[in-house]
């Protein structure tokens, strides 16, 4: 049975937030913190904690650093109105990427999913780190414990990463490396968001839009628009719908765009459908609005119809025996209703429409037959709602035997229509006529019920 996850990013979306969001949804804490310490990566610890959001209680969680991996500088730098702000965003690097060229590079920092420098009294230090690259980064995640379902998830997400940053930078997914200490965060983040989709069994992603904001963050090329190049690039490849907000603040990170193009499977909600259970999952800053990422598994309503199939054609050079006989074999292969009727065609040739009611599943093996036994070169196939009455088909005793009917509900009462065959071995049997059959066994499947 399939599990379909709708995320409502309306304060964006990143790869902390859909982690919380998933772990209050009901995926196994037990169970991600044991998968996680299969990666072989170190320096970082995670916590998992209840908060409160505008009095909303959310999942917060965040990968920690330690002292080795962790720098004394982690203010980023946002542009409100012109001013200057600084925050600490508490769950360090999300992602640290740059093209590799063969050069000396500078070491830098994203929080929220975008690189910053890490400056120091009016001028950068530079810091040299081993540096990963996505076969690294892949290798990683391959030679965990972690599920199949979830290294197929992560690695699909890096490799949307990848592309993005390699367009922002000018190079090749082969040359785009992954600073050692923003891999650790990115990996644990990336990793745990396809550790709970796998474990909460989810087959279906809806995503109908991100909230974005506005304005411009500084990092080390300068001032660069919200949202971040990595960002846009992926909304731009897998047609992600970004639905601008006043807000000045980058809401959407790469990562948490990263995983949406990697898990979403539609942009479209059903028309009706019902909350099955809810998560929130706490960001790290609230810009002003509460910063929250709903996720929710949901079923959909659907409309009480039922859809047949007609097949028709029209046939002027095939005898009446023919049709006959493919009446018969269409019958026999489970068609719901086959007839055919007179009609005039071009030329005044007279000639038969053959059609043939049937269910979606058995078009094929139908048209195979009308094909095969007739003369006919084509085959209209029409779809078709219809209003059917609630019915049941029973074997009931009578003063002359048992009789097949067939039992319709209505509104009042119900009808009875005894079956053909059950009549007429009756009506040999007997002697009696079709119609004093038919009557008599009406008349006491009723007289029972009443």
């Amino acid at each position: 049975m399939s599990k379909t996850l709708y995320l409502e990013c309306y304060s964006g979306i990143s790869g902390d937030m859909t982690v919380g969001a998933l772990l209050d949804l009901g995926a196994d804490q037990k169970a991600l913190e044991d998968q996680l310490k299969s990666l072989p990566v170190e320096g970082y610890k995670v916590s998992i904690s209840r908060v409160k959001k505008s009095g909303l209680a959310a999942c917060d969680f965040n990968v920690i650093l330690d002292a080795k991996h962790e720098n004394h500088d982690h203010d980023i730098e946002y542009l409100y109105g012109g001013q200057h702000i600084h925050g600490h965003e508490g769950h360090s690097h999300e992602q640290h990427t740059h093209g590799h060229e063969g050069h000396t590079h500078e070491h830098t920092h994203e929080h929220e999913g975008h690189s910053h420098e890490h400056v120091h009294e009016g001028h950068t230090h530079a810091h040299s780190h081993v540096h990963r690259g996505l076969p690294e980064i892949l290798k990683i995640i391959e030679s965990s414990r972690i599920t199949e379902g979830a290294k197929k998830i992560a690695s699909d997400t890096f490799k949307v990463l990848a592309q993005a940053e390699a367009k922002a930078h000018g190079t090749t997914i082969e040359e785009v490396h992954f600073h050692e200490v923003g891999a650790v965060d990115s990996i644990v983040d990336i990793a745990a968001a396809a550790i709970c989709l796998d474990n909460l069994g989810i087959t279906e992603v809806i995503v109908p839009e991100l909230y974005e904001g506005r304005g411009v963050i500084r990092c080390q090329h300068g001032l660069i628009p919200v949202p971040v190049p990595a960002t846009a690039n992926i909304a731009q490849m897998y047609q992600l719908a970004l639905h601008m907000t006043e807000t000045k603040a980058e809401l959407v990170t790469p990562t948490g765009a990263a995983i949406v193009a990697a898990v979403r499977t539609s942009d479209r909600l059903p028309s009706k459908y019902r909350i099955m259970k809810t998560g929130l999952g706490a960001g790290k800053r609230d810009y002003g609005r509460t910063s929250i990422l709903r996720a929710m598994l949901i079923e959909e309503e659907k409309e009480a119809s039922d859809v047949i199939y007609k097949l028709e054609t029209n046939i002027d050079d095939c005898t009446g025996e023919a049709l006959g006989y493919v009446m018969d074999r269409l019958l026999v292969a489970g068609a719901r209703d086959v007839h055919y009727i007179p009609v005039f065609m071009k030329k005044n040739r007279p000639a038969y429409q053959l059609n043939i009611i049937c269910k979606e599943e058995q078009i094929a093996a139908l048209e195979d037959i009308i094909f095969t036994e007739t003369t006919t070169i084509g085959i209209r196939r029409i779809q078709m709602e219809r209003t059917v009455l609630s019915r049941e088909l029973q074997t009931v005793d009578t003063t002359l035997g048992k009789v097949q009917v067939k039992i319709c509900h209505l509104r009042e009462g119900r009808r009875v229509y005894p079956e053909y065959e059950s009549v007429a071995a009756i009506c040999r049997d007997t002697g009696l006529s079709y119609q004093e059959v038919w009557g008599k066994v009406c008349r006491e499947v009723l007289d029972e019920e009443l």
